[in-house]
């Protein structure tokens, strides 16, 4: 599989970019820091990933970088096959709410800048007749919770996206796949206390790949969350004002 990812030097990404270079993949790696992209291109070579792992700098804070770095990861592939995405910012609500500019980060990162770069994807991938985009939401956007309002509707908004991209163009060819996970401990969420079921960015990382692999619309991470946020979603207004979850 030729696979571009843009914010695979970290966490989950990475986690995921590992297991398709020891299959055997064939990568491109997309990000902000050139430093961190050569290490994790290396590494990748190192387990196994066909060929040379090429590298291009792309900012979700920056669309004009964009295109550019999927131009080039469509040449030095040959052909763009499958994208991912997961790439993003995350700040506390209680540290959203008193910094209106880091607010303004993270909901343009999260939501209107990752749907501008999965258009662009869009675009390319359907040009070539189809292939898949997965990209990582959160259950943090299933409902609205007090710990997670700024943060979550961001995801609520990309998580919808993402459906409307399955229901229109899967006729198409454009596979999209939708990761929601649960609490996983990587930087984004060191220093929070873990909830019960928190994992590692190792343990979803394969459930990802098969989603991938066979172009699942939705799938959580770990699977248990599926049933935490159906209680989650059907709870009633007046309990929800109450609990802090």
């Amino acid at each position: 599989m030729k696979v571009a990812l843009l914010g695979a030097t970290k966490g989950m990404g990475r986690a995921l970019a590992r297991l398709m270079a020891e299959r055997g993949d064939r990568l491109f790696l997309m990000g902000r820091s050139s430093d961190e992209l050569e290490r994790s291109a290396r590494d990748l070579e190192c387990r196994g990933a066909k060929g040379t792992v090429k590298t291009a700098f792309c900012d979700l804070l920056k669309p004009e970088t964009f295109g550019n770095a999927l131009d080039c990861a469509q040449r030095e592939l040959d052909a763009l096959e499958t994208v991912v995405v997961t790439a993003g910012l995350f700040g506390t609500q209680e540290q959203l709410e008193s910094d209106q500019e880091q607010a303004a980060r993270v909901l343009t990162a999260d939501y209107t800048n990752t749907v501008l770069f999965c258009e662009e994807v869009r675009r390319r991938l359907i040009a070539r007749g189809g292939g898949t985009l997965c990209v990582l939401s959160s259950v943090a956007g299933d409902r609205g919770r007090k710990p997670v309002i700024l943060y979550g509707s961001a995801k609520a908004g990309l998580s919808h996206y993402l459906e409307g991209l399955d229901h229109k163009f899967r006729a198409s060819g454009l596979k999209t796949v939708c990761v929601k996970p649960g609490f996983v401990k990587t930087g984004m969420t060191a220093g929070l206390k873990p909830p019960p079921f928190a994992c590692n960015p190792q343990d979803v990382a394969p459930r990802i790949l098969r989603a991938v692999d066979r172009g699942t619309p939705l799938v959580y991470v770990p699977p248990i969350w599926r049933y935490v946020m159906w209680v989650i979603r059907h709870l009633p207004r007046f309990v929800m004002r109450r609990i802090g979850f």
